[in-house]
């Protein structure tokens, strides 16, 4: 049996990030959709993706909790392991402010980089943090975030396991200062930027030509930045793309619908056409491999066991 099948990942970890890197210095972009939970994260895999990302909002409102940083590092490890066990493609994991101070960003690099992520983003927000696209945030001293991109990058024991530094500062002191701050975190070892809140394509733009790294943009819904295709941020010079939310997005939609009409009617019969078959379901899960392989794994055993006994008698 296929070793994914038993939610162990195909490749050693190590491989997949050697992979990743490698990947980043090559041509294109890496379109990296928002997985809120191992299901998913199995879909975008099968469906070609090659990468995924783990959103620390979509996270918090799985809990019912606000994006303002009040889940736990434990929380979200044990979240994530769920989805690295599921999938052998990276797995980029939104870890908000880090948790803290240096010493807390040190465990959480050797957290995540234990249950196989790839890279894990820190931005340069304040605690409590906001979403990135809403207004009245703060950011941190550049300095501050600066020892906690050194304490990340010291931390890690897979040179490969990517540091992403996210800065804010546009939304809170204007694009200079976020272009100044992306260069100081470059310098001080991030392997990926990622500039927070953007407000057209010219502002990506310019950032592209004056920090000099691989960069990540986020395109979420309802934001400060208006819609920009892969297509296009790649000719900009932008590395990855992620999709954060827009998955959770539309399944709430589709869900609040669901709901209303099962209320309304008593029945699910007139939303079958809007779901994934039980086929397609046992699918994205290998339910047949795993039943195949228990089935084969209980033959194997019989044989053996009948074997010993006809020894224990003779």
């Amino acid at each position: 049996m296929d070793a994914v099948l038993l939610r162990r990942n195909k490749r050693d970890p190590r491989e997949i990030r050697a992979w990743f890197r490698e990947r980043l210095s090559r041509p294109g972009i890496v379109i990296a959709p928002g997985a809120f939970d191992a299901f998913v994260a199995l879909m975008i895999q099968q469906l070609g993706f090659e990468a995924l990302y783990v959103s620390g909002a979509a996270f918090s409102s799985s809990l019912g909790l606000p994006d303002l940083g009040v889940f736990t590092l434990d929380e979200l490890v044990r979240f994530t392991k769920y989805i690295t066990d599921a999938v052998d493609i990276p797995v980029i994991v939104d870890t908000d402010t880090g948790f803290g101070e240096t010493l807390n960003v040190v465990r959480t690099v050797r957290e995540f980089e234990s249950i196989g992520a790839s890279a894990i983003q820190i931005e340069d927000q304040e605690l409590p943090k906001k979403c990135g696209h809403l207004s009245g945030k703060h950011v941190v001293p550049a300095d501050e975030m600066v020892k906690k991109i050194k304490a990340a990058v010291e931390a890690r024991r897979d040179e490969n396991f990517l540091i992403i530094a996210r800065t804010d500062a546009r939304g809170v002191y204007g694009l200079d200062e976020a272009i100044w701050r992306a260069q100081a975190y470059v310098e001080a070892g991030a392997d990926i930027i990622f500039p927070e809140a953007l407000e057209s394509k010219e502002e990506f733009a310019r950032f592209a030509r004056e920090v000099k790294a691989p960069l990540l943009a986020n395109m979420t819904e309802f934001g400060k930045t208006p819609y920009i295709t892969a297509k296009e941020f790649e000719e900009m010079g932008y590395k990855i793309v992620i999709f954060p939310v827009t998955t959770f997005r539309v399944a709430m939609k589709a869900v609040k619908d669901a709901l209303i009409e099962l209320k309304e009617k008593g029945t699910q019969k007139d939303l079958l056409n809007k779901m994934i078959s039980r086929q397609e379901q046992y699918e994205v899960i290998h339910y047949w491999d795993y039943e195949n392989w228990d089935k084969d794994l209980n033959e194997r055993v019989s044989k053996e066991f009948a074997g010993k006994l006809r020894l224990k008698k003779n």
